[in-house]
């Protein structure tokens, strides 16, 4: 399944600061159909695009949604900050 669509940025402190793009309700919503066949220890694993930047990773449901991990790599290179909306793409292997 490929999906595109634009996210906001969030961030969570812990130990240290995390960033994530939230995915919209309709493509939530689609994931989820599938997600049941793919997850692995809770997490949806994914290939995700932003940018120039392809990485593997695995996003996690929170709030009725997925929060997908934003490589500090990425980040930095893109100039990516909180509050900040980026396009993305997935691709999940169903």
């Amino acid at each position: 399944m490929d999906l595109q669509f634009t996210a906001e940025v969030i961030e969570w402190r812990g130990p240290a600061p995390f960033y994530y793009a939230v995915v919209p309700n309709d493509e939530a919503d689609l994931i989820a159909e599938v997600a049941q066949s793919i997850i692995y220890w809770g997490c949806v694993p994914t290939m995700a695009t932003i940018g120039h930047h392809t990485y593997r990773t695995a996003m996690f449901p929170k709030l009725g949604t997925y929060r997908v991990p934003i490589r500090k790599n990425v980040r930095e290179d893109l100039g990516i900050g909180v509050g900040d909306r980026i396009e993305v793409s997935l691709f999940l292997d169903v």
